[in-house]
């Protein structure tokens, strides 16, 4: 089994909001892949004494422990477990009930003999290969969905569609939340490896257009996940002035990539 992980910051002066692990427990007891991203608040208050690291740390976790130790629950039930535990550990001092309270998106995988289980919840991406090179990208675009009048700072959607029916869904402190996710089973012999990506490494397909979501993920077989992230960061670099393909608000976002070889 080839495991590989990245994550880098999108200013180095700020702390990384995303969160990887993956577990290979022994025995063959198959494993999990978490990725989640962070959502970086507006300079307002959002009701909540903690970090954003902080939360994507606790539920990463959470998810980490619940997806491997608890194997009867199905992956929306160890989100939604998940989200439960860590809105428990700041419930008496934060405002959860805010719209801006601390959130992230999330990438989940779990495997066994027979299985891979999936769960995607708003923009990150897990990209799977079969046996015959063929790659899937297993997604969630209710957020390319939302209408662009309800978007600030371009890439950014505001309060009134977070987590509101008819516009997107990440996981912050409701545990329901969890059965919006997109999920689905795999056989195990249709999957060779994964690949768990936050949009930071995303935009090379979705914003730069550098080829497909096969090519990124034989960029990332092939030259590794850290070359992955340098190709975005010097497509970023070039194009930081006119910020014609992006069209974003700040030039750099958090990176990360998970990928494993089954």
């Amino acid at each position: 089994m080839r495991i590989e992980l990245t994550t880098e910051p999108g200013d180095p002066d700020r702390p990384n909001e995303d969160y990887v692990s993956v577990v290979a427990p022994a025995a063959g007891l198959g494993g999990s892949l978490v990725v989640l991203d962070g959502v970086t608040p507006p300079p307002t208050d959002d009701g909540c004494r903690h970090s954003v690291p902080w939360f994507t740390a606790r539920l990463g976790g959470a998810l980490v422990e619940l997806s491997v130790s608890r194997r009867d629950l199905s992956l929306a039930d160890a989100l939604g477990a998940a989200i439960a535990r860590t809105a428990e550990a700041h419930r008496d001092t934060c405002d959860l009930s805010h719209p801006r309270t601390p959130q992230a998106t999330v990438v989940l995988a779990r495997w066994d003999a027979e299985q891979v289980e999936h769960l995607v919840l708003s923009d990150s991406a897990l990209l799977v290969e079969a046996p015959d090179g063929g790659v899937t990208a297993l997604l969630d675009d209710r957020l390319d969905r939302v209408p662009r009048a309800n978007l600030v700072s371009n890439e950014v959607a505001d309060a009134t569609v977070r987590n509101k029916e008819g516009g997107f869904f990440t996981a912050a402190a409701d545990p329901s939340v969890a059965r919006r996710a997109v999920t689905g089973t795999l056989p195990r012999t249709d999957v060779r490896a994964l690949a768990g990506l936050t949009d930071g490494v995303t935009r090379w397909v979705e914003k730069f257009h550098e080829g497909d979501w096969a090519d990124l993920f034989t960029l990332v077989r092939k030259e590794g996940a850290q070359a992955a992230v340098a190709r975005v960061r010097a497509l970023e670099d070039a194009d930081a002035e006119s910020r014609t393909y992006l069209r974003r608000s700040k030039t750099h976002d958090d990176a990360t990539v998970a990928y494993v070889e089954l």
